[in-house]
C-alpha cells in the first residue's frame, strides 16, 4: 500500500494511493499518519476497508510530508562503500548515527530554503524507513518485524556547519526544509528489494547521484538492530540510510546550492521529488 498526505501546510489529509493513482481520503479512518497511527495496527484496519469507495482527493494539490510530526528523525551517515571510496575515507566499522531535528521536515516538492549566509549547502538522495512497532534491543532477523514502509528521503546538509562548528554533524543537518520526505510510504511487504534499489538526484538536469542501495555498507535490518541498542525507537520514528557518490562537496570543484536551482531525486518504486532552492529571506 501507498500511504500519503495532501494538502495545504499542517492541514493535510491523509490518503492511500489506489491502483489507478487516485488519491483516496482516509480522514474517516484515521486522522493522520503520525506516531499515534503509524502502526500495524492501522495496516490492519486500512485492509480491511474497501477504499473504492473512499472519497478522492484532488491529484493536483500538494503532497505533504508523508509522516506527520516524527518524535525522531536519525541519519546514517557515510553508508555507501563507493561514497566513502570518493572521499578516501575508510569504511565504517559501525554504523554513524546523527540526528536531523524534526523541524527540517517538508512535502517532497516543497521549495528548499539555503540558510542566511550559507556557501556549502548540499544535496543527498537517500532511502528512508518508518517504525511501525517499538523497537528495543532487537535482533537483525527479527528488524523487519519492526518497519512500516519505505520511502524517498533528500538529506539536504549545510557542510559549513556540519563540519567545522564543533564535533557533531547535527548542526548542520537540521535546518528548516532540510528533510523532505514521500511523496509517500511503501509498505515493506510491497518492497522486498529494498537493499536493491537505484536511486538518483540531478541538479538544474544534470545527473549529479547515481547509486543503488545494494552499495550500503550496514543494510537496513543492520541498522534497526543496532539503532535499538542504543535508545527505543517508536512508531512513527524515522530513518535516512545514508547516499550514493555525487553530493556536491566531492566535486572538484566543489558546488553548492545558492539558490534558483532546480533539484529532482528519486528511487525505484519510490516516486521523485522535485524541488526549487530559494535564498533565505527575512520574515
Amino acid at each position: 500500500m501507498k500511504f500519503c498526505r495532501i494538502g495545504k501546510p499542517n492541514n493535510e489529509k491523509p490518503a492511500i494511493i489506489d491502483k489507478d493513482n487516485n488519491y483516496r481520503d482516509l480522514s474517516s479512518i484515521i486522522n493522520d499518519f503520525n506516531p499515534d497511527t503509524l502502526n500495524f495496527e492501522t495496516i490492519k484496519k486500512i485492509k480491511g476497508v474497501d477504499i473504492s469507495k473512499l472519497p478522492i482527493l484532488n491529484s493536483k494539490d500538494r503532497i505533504g510530508a508523508c509522516v506527520s510530526k516524527p518524535s525522531k528523525f536519525i541519519g546514517i551517515g557515510l553508508n555507501f562503500k563507493d561514497h566513502a571510496e570518493e572521499q578516501n575515507l575508510p569504511i565504517p566499522k559501525e554504523p554513524i548515527i546523527f540526528s536531523k531535528f524534526t523541524n527540517c521536515v517538508t512535502g517532497p516538492n516543497d521549495d528548499i530554503v539555503v540558510p542566511r549566509n550559507s556557501n556549502h549547502t548540499d544535496w543527498e538522495v537517500e532511502l528512508g524507513f518508518v517504525i511501525g512497532k517499538k523497537a528495543l534491543y532487537v535482533s537483525e532477523d527479527k528488524a523487519l518485524d519492526h518497519v512500516l514502509g519505505f520511502f524517498l528521503v533528500n538529506d539536504i546538509s549545510e557542510r559549513h556547519f556540519q563540519k567545522n562548528k564543533g564535533l557533531t554533524w547535527d548542526k548542520g543537518k537540521g535546518f528548516d526544509t532540510f528533510g523532505p520526505i514521500g511523496p509517500y510510504i511503501l509498505t515493506a511487504d510491497e518492497l522486498p528489494n529494498f537493499q536493491n534499489l537505484n536511486m538518483y538526484l540531478d541538479v538544474n538536469g544534470k545527473r549529479m547521484q547515481s547509486g543503488n542501495t545494494k552499495e550500503m555498507i550496514f543494510g537496513i535490518k543492520s541498522l534497526v538492530s543496532y539503532m535499538s541498542h542504543c535508545m527505543s525507537l517508536h512508531p512513527g520514528d524515522i530513518c535516512c540510510t545514508g547516499t550514493p557518490p555525487g553530493v556536491g562537496e566531492n566535486m572538484n570543484p566543489p558546488v553548492f546550492l545558492k539558490g534558483g536551482e532546480e533539484v529532482k531525486l528519486g528511487i525505484d518504486k519510490l516516486g521523485e521529488q522535485n524541488h526549487k532552492v530559494k535564498p533565505y529571506k527575512s520574515e
